[in-house]
């Protein structure tokens, strides 16, 4: 799924776009132990209540794509019978209303996400009447085709709210508040199945994660059967060992910071493309053949590329450059440069020291306070 396919489902989770039919869910103890179960149809909510668990889903589609959001496929074994996909399938199936699958479902979800606090299982069931496109790309919802019937589960921790006091408005007085269960924003969920070409593809999934260094892997594996993408931080750093043992003594500053102002300008011209941009092995090398890196180190590199980056887990460009910030670390010192004004450090050897440059013939300011530049005499 691309950001405009996933924006058309969010779309969908307000008072006059709603398509949601039912909504379950499951709320669970630190120790795994069911504490409650509900059934209903999403239509009998209380106008309020609704509006709450729409704020909750639309958090399960938000994030960056490619970091808190990953397209996965399902392996072909996990759409034969009693496999994962083939599970998934028939609870979209049932719409919600067998009780056998939503228990096995609570089941498996509990037995595979580690969590050691209270959590609350929400699942819903929608059907979205899918509008056609005119030639101008404008929708047409009197010329609907197909329909994308789908569930969507969202896993929200619960919290216990913080002790304090309130006043009491009926005496008139300050006191000791109630602590409650307080239902946070998720941290994981999926949508099933994805929605591909503006269409249905059973074939895939699209997981969230709050956290993108922690994308509960267990529960992927268990429940969904899917091989993720390398989670962002590991793709940046996984990148960056690629190219400081590939290039060796030829990694310097004038490289990297070429290699960063290239990404910079890819992901610039990409910015308004719904799909998240890749980065190939042919784009660095591209780079390091402007970069005058000898022949032989592009060839390390070529080889350390395709032995460590798995063929279906790309890395994402927005994964492994900041787009705001380019920032150059010493064991004393931190420059923070805006990307676009990289050429403003240099490196210099003086009086026999590599050293970093800047020029400091315009406005400066220390802690706060404008000081003069030295001038020439």
């Amino acid at each position: 799924m691309n950001k405009k396919e996933i924006l058309e489902i969010r779309k969908q989770f307000t008072p006059d776009n709603c398509t949601i039919s039912r909504i379950c869910g499951c709320y669970v103890d630190g120790e795994k132990n069911i504490k409650m179960e509900h059934k209903d149809a999403f239509g009998s909510l209380p106008e309020e209540e609704a509006f709450k668990y729409f704020d909750l889903f639309k958090r399960t589609l938000s994030g960056t794509l490619g970091k808190n959001m990953m397209n996965m496929e399902f392996p072909l074994a996990s759409e034969q019978e009693g496999g994962t996909q083939d599970f998934l399938l028939r609870l979209r199936d049932s719409h919600l209303e067998d009780d056998i699958l939503l228990e096995e479902f609570y089941r498996k979800v509990i037995e595979s996400y580690h969590y050691d606090m209270n959590y609350y299982i929400i699942l819903i069931h929608a059907v979205y009447d899918i509008p056609g496109k005119s030639s101008d790309n404008l929708e047409m919802f009197d010329a609907s085709d197909n329909v994308f019937d789908y569930i969507l589960c969202s896993i929200c921790p619960v919290n216990l709210s913080k002790a304090g006091l309130y006043y009491n408005m009926e005496k008139n007085s300050m006191e000791d508040r109630i602590r409650d269960w307080i239902v946070a924003p998720p941290a994981n969920g999926f949508l099933f199945p994805a929605f591909n070409d503006r269409n249905t593809d059973l074939h895939a999934i699209l997981y969230y994660s709050k956290n993108s260094d922690d994308i509960s892997q267990n529960l992927i594996d268990q429940l969904l059967g899917c091989t993720p993408p390398l989670p962002a931080s590991s793709q940046k750093e996984t990148f960056q060992s690629i190219i400081e043992e590939s290039l060796g003594d030829d990694c310097g500053y004038e490289v990297v910071r070429n290699l960063h102002e290239n990404l910079n300008e890819m992901a610039e011209v990409n910015k308004d493309n719904p799909e998240p941009l890749t980065l190939s092995k042919h784009d660095v090398r591209c780079i390091l053949e402007d970069s005058k890196i000898p022949e032989e180190k592009i060839q390390v590199f070529e080889k350390e590329f395709d032995e460590t980056v798995p063929k279906d887990a790309p890395i994402l460009v927005s994964n492994i450059v900041n787009t705001r910030q380019f920032q150059i670390e010493t064991p004393d010192v931190v420059i923070r440069v805006k990307p676009e004004r990289m050429d403003l450090v240099e490196t210099r050897i003086i009086d026999g020291r590599s050293c970093l440059v800047i020029p400091v013939d315009e406005h400066i300011e220390i802690n706060g306070m404008t000081v003069s530049t030295a001038k020439d005499s």
